[in-house]
């Protein structure tokens, strides 16, 4: 199903849905078959371990990442990388990537003097240097015998007063040391860009546009996590949540709005008023984009059982979450506007191999008086 988002200054975003129950193939992020699996998370940034032997002669990182000399330097003898060395290596990074960025840190003894680091915008080839860029950070390079990690990293900008939300998923490639079975590279390669080589205008060009001023309001919404994020839209994975619900008339209108902002407002059984969230949800169910609802989401810890009845012609329902494709984009959420964020969703996904569901959700983050290049949306 495709989904958008949408806030007044608007931020919006636009979602679309892959089918259930499970993500699709179009969802698969193209591991690399793995001897083990485990996953860890680390102060915003969690990961999902994929380790393998290399085959002899075998290089994952790009080719420009290291020269052929170093190549051969670190393969030594060749032969694969055993299972139970690939096992005893994950297990040791499940311990210790969770203190990539604490004050624990990581464990220096298991990283050769010379490890060498890359990814789109930053280089290194010591372990002291490798250890400067985790304090700044950033992310590291490459190796004849790896383990492969797929991780989700989001930070707050803090050096600029609006906090903007850095977002950044991918692959990062943990070279081993094939004679003392020690780290001595790590290459991350990021899914929002095309050139991953040192130094990428283009992974610079990322950042940058991730720092633009907009405004979200700081209350509940939702919980998801963000799996992928690609130079055009993210895939997220939504827990289940409850909406109070009325019947609409088009992706941007506002027909239905007063009878569901009504029931939070104690227009119910109980007069209880309930605290506002975020987004507003506007649904289309279908190819059309006819069949429309308008939704706003309730807070977090409650459930059906305990929520007071409507006295107007609303619906509380929960919605079971699942996986999205979220298109973010700011602005007034005009309908022409919608429509073609949709459509542009919808085609990028299907070059991309999803099959999105009928249908779209527009969230829209802020009310109408915040100014317009300010605000949030989300297409999905």
């Amino acid at each position: 199903m495709a989904t958008m988002a949408s806030t007044t200054s608007l931020r919006s975003r636009l979602l679309v849905l892959p089918p259930p129950p499970a993500p699709p193939t179009a969802v698969s992020f193209r591991l690399r078959p793995c001897a083990t699996t485990v996953s860890s998370s680390s102060q915003g940034r969690s990961s999902r371990l994929a380790a393998r032997a290399a085959p002899p002669g075998g290089a994952v990182a790009p080719a420009s990442a290291a020269s052929k000399e170093d190549e051969q330097e670190e393969m030594g003898n060749g032969g694969d990388l055993s299972a139970a060395d690939a096992e005893r290596l994950c297990e040791f990074l499940r311990a210790d990537l969770p203190h990539l960025f604490d004050d624990v840190g990581i464990d220096r003894s298991a990283y050769d003097d010379r490890v060498r680091f890359r990814d789109p915008i930053t280089r290194h080839d010591t372990i002291d240097g490798y250890l400067f860029n985790i304090r700044l950070l950033k992310l590291l390079a490459t190796g004849p015998y790896e383990l492969t990690t797929r991780w989700t990293m989001v930070m707050k900008f803090m050096l600029l007063p609006w906090k903007p939300e850095l977002v950044f998923t991918g692959l990062s490639i943990m070279g081993v040391n094939p004679q003392n079975l020690k780290f001595n590279s790590h290459v991350d390669l990021w899914d929002s860009i095309q050139n991953n080589e040192y130094f990428s205008s283009e992974g610079l060009w990322d950042v940058i546009k991730q720092l633009r001023i907009y405004k979200t309001p700081d209350i509940e919404t939702p919980n998801y996590l963000i799996l992928k994020r690609t130079a055009y839209y993210e895939v997220k994975s939504y827990a289940p949540f409850l909406v109070v619900e009325a019947k609409g008339d088009k992706l941007t209108g506002s027909s239905g709005f007063n009878n569901v902002t009504g029931y939070i407002f104690g227009n119910n059984a109980s007069s209880e008023k309930i605290p506002m969230t975020t987004p507003v949800f506007t649904q289309a169910s279908d190819d059309t984009l006819s069949d429309v609802s308008i939704q706003i989401v309730l807070p977090m810890n409650k459930d059906l059982d305990s929520l007071p009845a409507p006295n107007t012609a609303v619906t509380l329902r929960k919605v079971k979450g699942g996986i999205a494709a979220v298109k973010k984009f700011s602005g007034r959420p005009k309908e022409a506007i919608v429509l073609q964020k949709e459509k542009d969703l919808r085609s990028q996904l299907l070059n991309d191999g999803l099959k999105p569901h009928p249908g779209c959700l527009l969230a829209r983050y802020n009310d109408p008086r915040t100014k317009s290049f300010l605000m949030e949306k989300l297409c999905r």
